[in-house]
Parts: structure tokens; sequence; C-alpha cells
């Protein structure tokens, strides 16, 4: 068969299939008595081989190698081009990811489209100093998605809190793309994600901080709570009576508490909340949430502790009701300055002096 027919019936040029004799990949099996090239059965096989290969992804030189080297084995040579096609997916998905954004951006001409791709290029700059740059100068050009992904993945302390100030400033609605976050597999991506949502204003941010009390990521649940706490929502006072209970950020947990007892009803709560999780009581608070008096556990000399409340824990919770306004706190307190562990006895004594003098 000449080049010509071969070509007509596979599909593959005649200047290809000349190319291919040239790199030793394909050798005709004879020549006409003209000096034409003319192939066999066993040739136009080798030409469906080679396009099949091809196929794959793999190389002229790869291809040579899997026909005509006996002891070839294909089993690395496919485990790197499956590792190829990942990395070429990857990086055709990146581009078409930029280009969505640019295009979200809707730009007005070549020059919008260069700004908008350089502030991209900076917030995936390897230099720390480039994407907090970035971040600072970003404006309604960048679109809400890039300013998410980059501050879910932002590792730099001060770039990120860049970058939470850009997505709080751009008044663009990234709350859903953030929530999404908080189901991260990565604990330090549902961190930001939920520190940037602490940063979002309105109702919507809310909710899904609301949302993240239940959260089985206890630092979520506390980062959720300590906003909660300073936009008066009062769901978040159980977890951040957790967190003084825990010593997580029981300081800041200790100052929302205080933010939230603005009015008699819930700085009464929270001091039945917090002698509930102290172990003692006797009535101090009125209603149905009252705390009740639990039996006395006996722990080292000098640190008795009540229920199941460490000695620790009971000094943090004592001092978290001194910012804790009306009688149901000064009860705990007059009551508390009794109490068998002396570290507790004396804080609660302390802070009675600081409640009379005020």
């Amino acid at each position: 068969m000449l080049i010509g027919e071969v070509a007509r019936r596979s599909g593959v040029s005649a200047r290809m299939l000349r190319h291919y004799e040239s790199l030793g990949l394909l050798r005709p099996s004879g020549r006409t008595g003209s000096g034409y090239r003319e192939y066999s059965g066993e040739d136009i096989r080798r030409i469906f081989h080679i396009e099949s290969l091809r196929s794959l992804g793999l190389s002229l030189r790869e291809i040579g190698r899997a026909l005509d080297d006996p002891g070839f084995t294909p089993s690395a040579l496919v485990d790197d081009l499956i590792r190829q096609t990942r990395e070429r997916i990857a990086a055709e998905t990146d581009l078409l990811t930029r280009l969505r954004r640019i295009d979200a951006a809707e730009p007005a001409g070549w020059e919008d489209v260069l700004q908008v791709v350089a502030v991209l290029q900076a917030l995936g700059s390897k230099s720390p100093a480039a994407r907090q740059r970035a971040a600072l100068s970003a404006g309604d050009e960048v679109p809400v998605e890039a300013l998410v992904e980059a501050v879910l993945r932002e590792t730099e302390p001060n770039v990120a809190g860049a970058l939470r100030w850009a997505l709080a400033r751009s008044g663009a609605d990234g709350t859903a793309l953030l929530a999404k976050g908080l189901d991260s597999p990565v604990p330090a991506v549902r961190e930001r994600a939920v520190r940037s949502l602490a940063e979002l204003a309105g109702d919507e941010p809310t909710a899904h901080l609301r949302d993240a009390l239940a959260h089985s990521d206890v630092v979520v649940r506390g980062h959720a709570a300590l906003a909660l706490g300073t936009r008066g929502v009062a769901d978040a006072i159980p977890v951040l009576i957790d967190m003084i209970v825990d010593g997580r950020n029981d300081t800041d947990a200790a100052d929302a508490l205080s933010v939230l007892a603005s009015d008699t009803p819930t700085a009464d709560r929270i001091a039945d909340g917090l002698v509930n999780r102290l172990g003692t009581g006797s009535g101090t608070g009125s209603g149905a949430g009252a705390a009740q008096r639990l039996p006395e556990v006996g722990g080292p000399a000098g640190h008795s502790t009540h229920g199941t409340t460490e000695a620790p824990a009971r000094v943090r919770l004592t001092q978290s009701l001194a910012d804790i306004p009306g009688d149901t706190a000064s009860r705990a307190l007059i009551e508390l300055s009794q109490d068998a562990d002396r570290a507790v006895a004396v804080t609660a004594t302390y802070l009675l002096r600081l409640r009379d003098t005020h």
C-alpha cells in the first residue's frame, strides 16, 4: 500500500508519516520499482499503535521505547502520565478560574483586564509583603471569590488580617463562600473561615455564626461565640462559659459575657450559668434557671473542688463574675467568699470589695 492510500485510510497525513520515518519510529517494509514507499499490513498496525499511544499523551520518543524495547514495562510510564495529566488539569482549572474572575469584574477595556490580572497574581505571590500590598490596595475590580480563596489559604497573620479587612470593606457578599469553608477538612481553613465571618456585618454572617455554635470544631465554636457576644447574641452564653472552664481565650470570653450582661435577665442568666459550672449555689438565682447546690468533692488540701469542675477552672469562673451586674452575681460571690478552695474564696472576697466601692 502506497503512502497516499495509507494516509487516506489511517487518517495520518503523508507528511506525518514521513516525520515518523525520519525519527526511526516507522519504517516502510518495502519500495516499489519506482522507489515509492510501500507499507505492509504490519506497518499499518504499527501506525495505529503509534496513534493510540499518542492519544494517551506519550511523546514520540516514549512511543518508540514502548514499541521497540522488549523489556519495557508500561507501569512507571503510565503513573508518570497520570501525574502529568493531573498537573495539566490543575493548571487548566486554575486558568479557567482566573478567566471567570476577570469576566466577573466586567472589565471595560484591556487596562482593566491587566489591572485585575496584576492583583490576582499579587494575591497568589510567594511574597507575604506582595500579598499584603495586594490586599490593602484591592478595590472593586477584585472578585469576591478571589478574596475569599486568598483569605482561606493565607498562613501569615498580618496578611490574613489585611485580607479579612479587604473582604469586609469590599461590601461584596462572600458570606456563603466563607460558610462553606467551615466544612473544610483542614482545621486551619475552618478557623480562617469563622474569623472572616466574624468581621462581616449583617444578618447573614450572624446566622452562619449562630449555626457555628454547634460546630464539632471547638475552635470554630469559640470564635463564633466571641463574635456573637460582641453583637449581643445571648445564644453564645453556653459556649463562652465552656471557654472559661476550658481555659481557651477565657479572658476574651469573660469580656464577651460582660458585654452581654447589659440587662438584668441576661445578667442573671449568665451568673446562674457561671455558678452552675462552679458547682456551688444556694438558690442565688430567682426562677427555674437558679443554680442548685451540688455535693462537694474532696481534693488536695487547699484545692477542694465542687462537682466535676477542677480548681483552676473554678477560679476563672469566679473571676468572670466580676463584671456581671446584679444581685445574682453578688450573692454568688458572697457564698464563694466562704468557699473551701482558698483561691476561690480570696478571689470572691476581693471582687466583693471592688463591687462595694462602685
